[in-house]
Formats: C-alpha cells, sequence, structure tokens
C-alpha cells in the first residue's frame, strides 16, 4: 500500500508552463486540510502597498497555519493563487522555489478585478495531506 503522495506529469499531456504538478495522488487514509486564503498582512495588521511585499507575507503566512498544524510544505497538495495585478515571476518563482524545492503541487492562477479588501493584491489559498506515519 503506497502511503505518500505522489505528484507527476502524465506525458499523454503537454508538460507544466510553470512549476507545479499536473497530477497530485493522495493516499487513502490521508487526512485531508483545507485553509483559508492567506494574503499579505504582517502581525500587526499592515498589507503593504508593495506586490512583492504582499506575496513574501501571503508566503511567511502560509508557513505559519501549516506549522500551526504540523505540516510542511512536502504535503502541500494544491494552490489556487487569485492576483489582482500582474505577477512578477521572477521574484514569485524564487519564493514559490525556496518554500517548495522542487516538489511541486497542483496549481491554478486567476487574474481578478477584486479581492476581499482593496489594497489586497494577491491571496493563495493551498491544501495539504498528512499521509498515516508522515
Amino acid at each position: 500500500m503506497q502511503n505518500k503522495i505522489i505528484r507527476m506529469n502524465p506525458t499523454t499531456v503537454p508538460s507544466p508552463v510553470g512549476k507545479y504538478s499536473h497530477v497530485t495522488i493522495i493516499p487513502k487514509e490521508a487526512t485531508l486540510y483545507t485553509f483559508s486564503g492567506q494574503i499579505g498582512i504582517n502581525v500587526g495588521g499592515i498589507i503593504p502597498a508593495d506586490f512583492n511585499a504582499q506575496v513574501r507575507l501571503t508566503f511567511d503566512n502560509i508557513q505559519a497555519v501549516l506549522v500551526s498544524q504540523d505540516l510542511t510544505a512536502d504535503q502541500v497538495i494544491k494552490v489556487n493563487i487569485w492576483s489582482t495585478q500582474a505577477i512578477d515571476w521572477n521574484y514569485f518563482d524564487q519564493v514559490w522555489n525556496d518554500f517548495f524545492g522542487s516538489s511541486y503541487p497542483a496549481m491554478t492562477i486567476a487574474y481578478i478585478a477584486a479581492l476581499g479588501l482593496p489594497e489586497i493584491a494577491i491571496e493563495i489559498e493551498i491544501w495539504a495531506a498528512k499521509a498515516v506515519n508522515s
């Protein structure tokens, strides 16, 4: 019985255009975690105007919610990204790689008109799975 999360890119579909996996398989006995979308806000409640600062804080907040549940980035299985402005992919990919290494989760990105507050430029939602004995 397979007891670990498996990520793959089938040869029957085009290669990913970014750093993500087309398919993520979660073991039957795994516990699934869903998290509310995280935004680029600091502990003082400040949302910086700078987009890349929001990206960094968003990933810091994702790390914090993972740690709160004794999870790691390797256990993230799905990432949904909503942005109200063009993503600086050079910066974003650097933060993404620092966070995920080379074990990429499934990912969806959407550019939208607005988020919950006018000052929020990016929101990222994650799903995670903790396999038995992991």
